[in-house]
């Protein structure tokens, strides 16, 4: 990949966060635990119109969860966008969302899950954005949490440095490219779209899901491998797989996995703290980064190129 994402600025002391919902509804006391947190870091939250309502199983209706992002991007006092949740429903504001505004002035999109398809629109419009911790994480855990203090030191200007050790089931080597991914089977819908980031070359991509059973995770894992878009990355990083559902044919997810990457002749991490898990690992989709995997040791730094 010959581009790199633009960054959005750190936020500074009075930096407005604007709370918005743009997949599932939300309970209202988890999003305002949230805003507690962000205060103490001398930040100034806010709810969006919207971000506490309820239209069927989504936060409103698609026009109105736009109009709080829009509304968002407006204010040049607003330093990032913190999604409450995931959920469902984000793909409905691919094609919506408001991203000549975005450009004009980037803000940090912070979330995960099917927040996913968020940070691959915006990558493909070269925008970084923040797969990290939402609404309940912040509000249950103190500053000083792994991914808490990661998340916040993001939003201060600091770039991550995660050294970790390595599982007996990773793939020694070193890799640098642009990190990109997410929710494999979110990012999976978006394939053959203007915002597909499966196989992107020169790209470290990491993924994670929840409550997918193992022949469907094997499945999109032949579509990658067919389609050539394992072998046109630079390296793997396989996050927490959570609550999914062994098959006759196969008991563990990993060990489903290992055969598709084990002969890629690319590092690939195994069990990397970042998914459905509390200690989700802010990762920086559009930035690059070294990954460096050695027998004991993992290493990935953000902004070495």
């Amino acid at each position: 990949m010959d581009k790199q994402c633009i960054l959005p600025q750190a936020l500074s002391t009075g930096s407005k966060i604007a709370l918005v919902s743009p997949a599932s509804v939300i309970d209202p006391q988890v999003a305002r635990s949230a805003l507690g947190p962000l205060r103490e870091q001398g930040w100034q939250p806010y709810l969006s119109t919207h971000a506490l309502g309820r239209y069927g199983t989504y936060s409103g209706t698609a026009d109105e969860r736009i109009e709080d992002i829009a509304a968002a991007l407006s204010d040049t006092g607003v330093g990032a966008l913190l999604c409450t949740r995931g959920g469902y429903g984000a793909v409905h504001l691919l094609d919506r969302f408001p991203i000549d505004k975005m450009r004009s002035n980037p803000r940090w999109l912070i979330g995960f899950s099917d927040v996913s398809a968020l940070h691959a629109m915006l990558f493909n419009a070269g925008i970084a954005s923040l797969h990290a911790p939402m609404c309940r994480h912040v509000g249950a855990t103190d500053a000083e949490h792994p991914a808490t203090k990661a998340l916040f030191s993001i939003l201060k200007g600091e770039l991550p440095d995660y050294l970790l050790p390595t599982s007996p089931l990773s793939v020694g080597g070193n890799a640098q490219g642009v990190v990109v991914g997410g929710n494999l089977a979110v990012l999976q819908a978006l394939v053959d779209t203007p915002y597909n980031v499966l196989g992107i070359p020169d790209t470290i991509l990491f993924i994670e899901d929840i409550a997918e059973p193992i022949y469907k995770v094997e499945r999109i894992f032949y579509q990658l491998r067919l389609s050539g878009a394992l072998h046109r990355i630079s390296g793997l990083i396989i996050g927490q797989f959570t609550e999914y559902r062994p098959s006759e044919s196969h008991s563990d997810m990993y060990g489903m996995l290992q055969p598709f990457v084990s002969d890629l002749g690319i590092p690939v991490v195994f069990d990397f703290p970042v998914g459905h898990v509390e200690n989700n690992l802010p990762m920086i989709s559009g930035m690059p980064a070294r990954l460096e995997v050695g027998p004991c040791t993992t290493h990935l730094d953000f902004g070495h190129f």
